[in-house]
């Protein structure tokens, strides 16, 4: 079966492909072995983010006399938090199916595996396209001798958990840890992480790290960093976790999350010439591989494992297969966010990145403390926004902590992308009273005018 398009793998990157493949006129195969949406709406962002939710609301309940209401905070029915999980994604996935249908994409259910530089089989049939994207996404990673099960878990076992644990041990202090240490925390367990780095969230700005950790003592969250795991045992009491520094941990559940791999083995990638290391798909900066007409997106190429990253990849390659020649993708303009309490916002360059980028003297920052903004006030929050730039130039970097920070990095994505100088930004009027406007503030004071910050 000819197409112009054959898409392996139907998660954010491979359905983003498809769709806008199948906009631009392709004939369209999309092929899954799972359920269309892949990780992302079923094991990953989506349903993570509506746990998250249901902890806020826990929080707010607990907190509410601060703001006036009296309120008591019964239990968590984890049935009917998995209800509301289960009913945002199956919307979702609805929706999503729809789509599909509608844009006349022929969706494979099976799994994949090429066997041709133009040809993908599933269960015996192949289809072939004159153009491929593998777009088979990533799998939760563990330790070598660190086996999953009973009480050892990743995610997606967490995802599904029938009952909220007296205690969790958290190995990884990334996004993924911090995040379920924060859904953990405000459930009612005692939680505790451990980070083999000198700090928690170790990808962002070393500001943003400290940030974090002071609110997660203030939470009581404990952590140990610049801690090496060990080992870890099991039995129907709960699980022992020992470290290289000789710490004995002992809890409920070991919730394993160290990052993702790419989920390429055995799909027949490199016996068709696709270049690899260490399982990811190597391309180049308009994501093709180097053989025929195959291109790779998503979490199997080497970089950020953002759900938005391989969708915007999708749309790219279908572009650039289109003859539109997209501008590619700069890998540190792309937003991150951080769903935990408080979340991080980030895009661009950290302070660090900039100085050895830019030079030690070349580099400029401000931060704007949220003690200052009134409606992160009313939210009982704490945090800031830093603005790295180059000396005389634009804004290169943006970093924030604090309550739904995450609902503010779409203007910091503007300012990086699109090169905004300090004066910029400062001259756009930002709504008062929001947590916007602190973007506007620390703008100002950038610019040499701070107005409610000190000089």
């Amino acid at each position: 079966m000819d197409h112009d398009l054959v898409v392996l793998g139907g998660g954010s990157a491979g359905y983003a492909a498809a769709l806008r493949g199948a906009q631009l006129g392709m004939t369209v195969a999309l092929i899954e072995g799972d359920k269309l949406g892949g990780t992302c709406l079923h094991r990953g962002c989506i349903p993570t983010k509506a746990l998250l939710h249901s902890a806020e609301v826990a929080d707010t309940i607990r907190e509410s006399g601060t703001f006036g209401v009296v309120s008591t905070f019964g239990s968590i029915d984890m049935s009917a938090v998995h209800a509301f999980k289960d009913s945002v994604v199956g919307r979702l996935y609805k929706g999503l199916q729809g789509l599909v249908s509608s844009r006349k994409v022929d969706l494979i259910g099976g799994w994949g595996r090429l066997v041709a530089p133009d040809t993908v089989e599933v269960d015996g049939a192949q289809y072939r396209g004159a153009n491929v994207v593998l777009a088979t996404g990533s799998y939760p990673r563990s330790l070598p001798g660190l086996e999953i099960g009973g009480r050892i878990i990743t995610s997606e076992q967490a995802l599904e958990l029938d009952r909220v644990p007296d205690s969790v041990i958290v190995l990884g202090g990334g996004v993924i840890g911090v995040e379920f240490a924060s859904v953990w925390k405000s459930l009612g367990s005692d939680v505790t992480i451990v980070e083999g780095l000198p700090r928690l969230v170790p990808g962002e700005d070393e500001a943003l790290s400290k940030g974090l950790e002071r609110a997660f003592r203030k939470r009581r969250i404990a952590f140990h960093t610049n801690t090496m795991f060990a080992a870890a045992t099991q039995s129907d009491e709960g699980v022992v976790v020992t470290t290289q520094d000789g710490k004995t941990l002992e809890a409920d559940l070991l919730l394993v999350a160290i990052g993702r791999g790419p989920a390429t083995a055995d799909l027949g990638y490199a016996e068709n010439g696709i270049p690899m290391d260490r399982g990811f798909v190597l391309t180049d900066e308009r994501l093709h591989t180097g053989v025929g007409n195959v291109y790779a997106i998503g979490d199997i190429v080497p970089g950020l494992q953002l759900a938005h990253r391989g969708f915007q990849h999708g749309i790219f390659v279908a572009e650039q297969i289109a003859g539109q020649n997209p501008a590619p993708i700069i890998e540190s303009g792309i937003p991150r966010v951080t769903y935990c309490e408080p979340q991080i916002g980030s895009v661009g360059l950290t302070e660090a990145q900039a100085r050895e980028q830019y030079g030690a003297d070349r580099v400029e920052i401000t931060e704007y403390n949220l003690a200052g903004n009134a409606k992160s006030q009313m939210l009982q929050t704490a945090g800031f926004i830093k603005l790295v730039r180059e000396k005389d130039g634009p804004i290169v970097g943006v970093h924030m902590l604090g309550a739904r920070v995450g609902e503010l990095i779409g203007e910091g994505q503007m300012m990086v992308n699109w090169e905004a100088y300090p004066d910029d930004v400062a001259r756009l009027v930002h709504a008062h009273p929001t947590q916007n406007d602190a973007i506007g503030e620390a703008a100002l004071a950038l610019a040499g005018k701070p107005l409610h910050a000190h000089d």
